[in-house]
């Protein structure tokens, strides 16, 4: 891996992660040397893109937050990350997108700095900096109440913008997909919303790693039947797969440890 690829890479974790990492967890992370990261990461300090501490690092910019949100986002890293750039390629220059606030949908956002023009709107404040990085995407936040847990913004006057909006695709996420197909999220207001995400895209396309079948969800959004595509990660247990690809196609994406 060259030296500019390894550091995005380190940066893109930091921003997932929102925490200070050890130059010896970057280094089994990336499988190179605590001496390699060192270089690295006296890089990024020089740009100004991280923070040196005593033993590691962390990203520079907005508040590094323990919150729930960004640990679901670090939680299940290399899935997500590799869900999120089979996801870019479904994407063409001049595509106007709707990207919900989930922790994989967030890895999206880094991987369509390179697609070229866009139009996104999403209600997740956690993705402003990474698309803010391109000039050539432009970004509009659907507006709501302020969901600290989250990062995002909610409601009622969000739902009602969305009524206004007509995306060429809508990328979706899931806490958890049952065995009969249903989509759920945690709670009735992030369903409410993700419908209404789901009526904006002309495709619909799902982001769920193979770790949210039979995980824990409490209220149905939907079904795998509304989407026109779902990504995951191989190991969507056998017994449900078939069942699954009778509902939706499936791009089963492998992972480094995958």
């Amino acid at each position: 891996m060259k030296p500019d690829t390894r550091q995005s890479e380190i940066l893109s974790f930091l921003r997932a992660a929102h925490r200070e990492f050890r130059v010896e967890e970057l280094a089994g992370v990336l499988r190179v040397s605590p001496l390699t990261i060192r270089r690295d990461l006296q890089v990024l300090a020089g740009r100004g893109a991280i923070l040196r501490t005593h033993g590691g690092c962390r990203a520079v910019g907005r508040a590094a937050l323990e919150s729930e949100y960004h640990q679901k986002v670090a939680h299940n890293f290399d899935l997500k990350r590799a869900i999120a750039r089979a996801a870019a390629e479904q994407v063409s220059p001049g595509d106007t997108l709707v990207i919900n606030d989930g922790s994989t949908t967030f890895h999206l956002a880094a991987e369509l700095r390179t697609r070229g023009s866009l139009t996104i709107y999403t209600n997740s404040l956690a993705m402003i900096s990474e698309l803010s990085e391109a000039p050539e995407i432009t970004i509009y936040i659907l507006g709501g109440r302020y969901n600290r847990e989250l990062y995002s913004l909610q409601g009622s006057f969000t739902e009602l913008i969305l009524e206004s909006c007509h995306a060429d695709v809508a990328f979706i996420g899931a806490d958890a997909v049952t065995d009969d197909g249903k989509c759920m999220a945690d709670s009735p207001e992030e369903a409410g919303l993700t419908r209404s995400m789901l009526r904006t895209g002309r495709r619909k396309i799902l982001l769920a790693d193979h770790t949210k079948c039979r995980a824990s969800g409490y209220f149905a959004y939907g079904s795998l039947q509304d989407y026109d595509l779902w990504i995951t990660t191989a190991g969507v247990p056998p017994d449900v797969l078939k069942g699954f690809q009778a509902l939706v196609d499936i791009i089963q994406v492998e992972y480094p440890d995958g």
